[in-house]
């Protein structure tokens, strides 16, 4: 027969984790699927998570892992292919197995897609960032590149001067007449320095970038790149379950209550399921909160079939 469980985590990540603690700890008989595949894999250290600041992102997940095992809770190292939707959720892994659960927890997150810059990804989350509250403060007042992937990148190469006043902005591929009067007086007002020629790829000596190289073979002095990745929404369960989508300037999430509530019935999401900044402590924040609403609404729901007996 299938396995029923009261909830099944799809996402082993902050959120999935954080999420599975809780309904634990109330008792719910509770099933992690985990592809293993964390957003934040290439990062050495994570920070600004009180009391857990410094700590490498794997370690943070292996202890997660731990804490989740001894409230009773099931870790299956899989991935999730199918859900479908009837008197409860059907659950198809990857690996065969099948389960039901009465209420799920969507924690499956995102991926980034980096610029098809020579050198980026393989240097990516070392000394090429993308989040300046995250690394900011261990490459502080070192010199800075920014790689402009569209206007708005201005926004990242002003936040960044608040790490170093030595910040040049690679406009790439955007053109200098694509940024407002606005932007270039921001620009010049922080003492970032605009170079507008695009980039061919990045310089590196003994395994440590040292500069960037422009198309036209010119080089620039940089000990650090910051750059946005494009976010790519991993909705395709939530979509196939018909849950409803909204645009930002990020990719499409689903629409949630202030609990990660989507709007089927029955599916929270949490972490970067439901946005692109979600850092790891607001992650763990929101399957809190999705875990502590689903133990109630399961319990009403209980409560509500015995009263009409």
């Amino acid at each position: 027969m299938t396995e029923k469980y009261a909830v099944v985590v799809i996402g082993g990540g902050a959120a999935g984790l954080s999420a599975a603690l809780v309904l634990g700890r109330a008792r719910q008989r509770t099933l992690v699927v985990d592809a293993g595949e964390p957003r934040n894999a290439p990062a050495a250290h994570m920070q600004g998570y009180l009391t857990r600041d410094g700590m490498p992102p794997s370690e943070f997940l292996a202890l997660g892992r731990e804490e989740i095992a001894r409230y009773g809770v099931e870790l299956a190292r899989d991935r999730v292919v199918e859900v479908t939707r009837g008197e409860d959720f059907t659950v198809v892994l990857a690996g065969g197995r099948t389960v039901r659960a009465r209420r799920l927890v969507v924690a499956t997150g995102l991926k980034d897609e980096l610029p098809a810059v020579a050198g980026v990804a393989e240097r990516f989350g070392r000394d090429v960032l993308h989040c300046p509250f995250c690394h900011g403060w261990e490459v502080r007042d070192q010199p800075f590149g920014v790689l402009a992937s569209s206007p708005a990148s201005v926004h990242q190469a002003l936040m960044v001067s608040q790490w170093s006043k030595d910040v040049r902005f690679f406009l790439h591929t955007v053109a200098e007449e694509e940024l407002s009067d606005e932007d270039l007086r921001r620009l010049a007002a922080a003492g970032v320095e605009v170079v507008p020629e695009e980039v061919a790829g990045l310089v590196t000596e003994n395994d440590r970038l040292t500069g960037i190289r422009l198309a036209d073979g010119t080089e620039h002095a940089r000990s650090v790149l910051f750059l946005a990745p494009r976010a790519v929404p991993q909705t395709g369960l939530l979509e196939g379950l018909g849950a409803e989508l909204h645009d930002t300037p990020f990719g499409a999430y689903p629409v949630v209550d202030a609990t990660g509530l989507t709007s089927v019935p029955g599916v929270w999401a949490a972490g970067n399921a439901i946005g692109f900044a979600e850092q790891v402590v607001h992650a763990a924040s929101g399957g809190y909160r999705a875990a502590t609403a689903i133990v109630g609404d399961l319990l009403m729901t209980d409560l509500d079939a015995v009263a009409q007996v």
